[in-house]
């Protein structure tokens, strides 16, 4: 992966940042199209291995994963609500698909690239 590609997902995945309660997490919507993945559906699947992984680590799903709605502007400029996940990057990038330049990105994202 080439330096400017680097640098410019790296931004990516800074922007789409928030913070609840200390941890840093993403929208599953947003980290959905930031992690290669343009179909809900497939990413959906992604999302399920990974609570599945967590599960079988002991952990509750609920903290890990919880759920909340979005607004989304649909064509022509309606609106929606749908649901989507807090998610941190770590459990989804673990079970994504490692071919995805973004995927292997993810899973050693880190810190701002030099």
């Amino acid at each position: 992966m080439k330096s400017e590609e680097i640098k410019d997902l790296f931004r990516k995945f800074e922007e789409a940042a928030s913070e609840l309660e200390g941890v840093e997490c993403w929208s599953a919507r947003d980290l959905q199209f930031l992690l290669g993945y343009s179909k809900w559906e497939n990413f959906e699947r992604v999302i399920q291995k990974a609570k599945d992984s967590c599960r079988n680590a002991g952990e509750e799903v609920i903290y890990h994963f919880p759920d909340v709605r979005k607004m989304i502007t649909k064509g022509k400029g309606a609106k929606d609500e749908v649901d989507d996940f807090l998610l941190t990057r770590y459990l989804v990038a673990q079970n994504g698909d490692s071919r995805k330049i973004e995927i292997a990105f993810a899973q050693n994202y880190q810190e701002e690239p030099s």
